[in-house]
């Protein structure tokens, strides 16, 4: 494959050949962006620029592209180019690539370039698609480990979780884009098991650090998605924060979950990133312990993966940002400890007949590592509080405080290959509103 197909080599925007970037020509995230007067649109990510997808159609510059995907780049969400398919995703990124490549004077050159190509600090990333349903699922096996040890000391993982990806219904109506604040729940919660309960505002405030994959040909009802052919209905990944009360969780979860404990918000990174500008980062599924049932045959593909995906959490508080104080680190993972793979997830949903469609979202639940400094969320990184961590202000947490920003960060790296960010997840926790 050439440097030019593969996007591995160089462009001439500005930004785009960092070597510490996120966003070079072998990435070429997708989002939905705003600002500067425009509107929403469509706009792919390369260096320090968004290029404006509806600007460039207007130019005459995609003209090699079917006019399907011309007119779909040309809206105002991204869900009529994820239902178009992986062809046509490949064939505009392509071109893409192409335009943007070093040496490629088409859009270089063109009397429309800059307002075509936009400096990221003037615009917006927004919830990238109209998402349709959510599910959260809990397919690591550190994190479920953990918070088995926490409540279940005797019996942490259930029978059940080794032999199927858990997962639950979430809601997809309190998906928020990046940069928008929280405002912590209210709910019920209880001082010893059996209650009574209180409510108020939530005290165990905490975030998840997770990975979703947004669905965009899915499958029809009553016919189930194969595991081998499960990846060819994904359009890509991105960063979400599952916001989550830990205390209003433990009164409600028994008999049928969580519920209001998760349903107030979920934060959304603005970049989806191509499972082609992923695949350098591909490693095979790792082999289960002996001692672990083996995959029934419809959750086995012999060429299902993980991804080699750093993920990054830090917390900032009110008096950091005031003070000019840089944010705090509070772990890093990994997303190749996942227990089970994203085909295995899409293979699971579908196989009672479920229908996925174009927009769902699927996350993965808590990512979490084997050591301390790589748990995904307070609730492990301060084993129920027991552990405070300190900020660079030197204040403590065991859970998110009024006016903590939580920013969550993503990419890929390996010598001899180019960098490949998701841009960032934030989120700031602001007082609960009274009832």
């Amino acid at each position: 494959m050439s440097s030019l197909a593969s996007g591995t080599g160089n462009s001439w925007v500005e930004g785009a050949n960092d070597p510490a970037g996120d966003f070079p020509l072998a990435n070429l995230p997708i989002g939905v962006v705003a600002g500067e007067g425009r509107g929403l649109r469509i706009g792919i990510r390369i260096g320090a620029f968004i290029v404006d997808c509806r600007a460039l159609a207007a130019s005459g510059l995609l003209n090699r592209l079917d006019q399907t995907i011309i007119d779909a780049l040309g809206g105002q969400s991204l869900n009529a180019y994820m239902a178009l398919g992986q062809s046509a995703w490949r064939s505009a990124r392509a071109e893409f690539t192409r335009l943007l490549a070093e040496g490629t004077a088409d859009l270089r050159d063109h009397p429309s370039r800059n307002s075509i190509m936009l400096p990221e600090w003037g615009m917006t990333t927004k919830v990238p698609c109209e998402i349709g349903d959510y599910t959260d699922f809990y397919a690591s096996v550190h994190h479920a480990t953990n918070v088995g040890s926490m409540f279940r000391p005797d019996n942490p993982l259930l029978p059940n979780w080794k032999n199927l990806p858990i997962g639950y219904h979430g809601r997809s109506s309190s998906m928020v884009p990046s940069g928008t604040q929280i405002i912590r729940p209210n709910g019920q919660t209880v001082t010893q098991d059996e209650g009574p309960p209180t409510f108020g505002p939530t005290r165990l405030m905490d975030y998840e650090m997770e990975v979703g994959a947004l669905i965009g040909t899915g499958n029809v009802i009553g016919e189930p998605i194969r595991i081998d052919r499960a990846m060819d209905s994904v359009f890509g990944l991105l960063l979400l924060n599952d916001w989550s009360a830990r205390d209003i969780q433990k009164w409600e979860y028994q008999p049928l979950g969580p519920f209001v404990a998760k349903n107030f918000a979920s934060t959304l990174s603005g970049w989806v990133v191509s499972l082609d500008a992923l695949e350098p980062y591909r490693i095979p599924m790792p082999a289960r312990p002996v001692t672990d049932p083996q995959p029934l045959p419809y959750l086995r593909w012999s060429d299902d993966f993980v991804l080699d995906v750093n993920l990054e959490v830090l917390i900032s508080s009110a008096g950091m940002r005031t003070s000019g104080i840089a944010p705090t680190r509070i772990s890093l993972g990994n997303y190749r400890d996942m227990y089970w793979s994203i085909a295995q997830m899409v293979a699971h949903h579908t196989s009672g007949g479920c229908n996925l469609r174009t927009g769902d979202l699927l996350a993965s639940g808590t990512v979490s590592g084997p050591t301390e400094d790589s748990r995904g969320c307070l609730l492990e990184r301060t084993w129920r509080g027991t552990k405070p961590i300190q900020l660079g202000d030197g204040t403590e947490r065991k859970f998110l405080q009024d006016g903590d920003e939580v920013i969550m960060r993503a990419w890929c790296e390996r010598k001899g290959l180019p960098r490949i960010g998701f841009g960032e997840c934030r989120g700031v926790v602001m007082p609960a509103k009274p009832i």
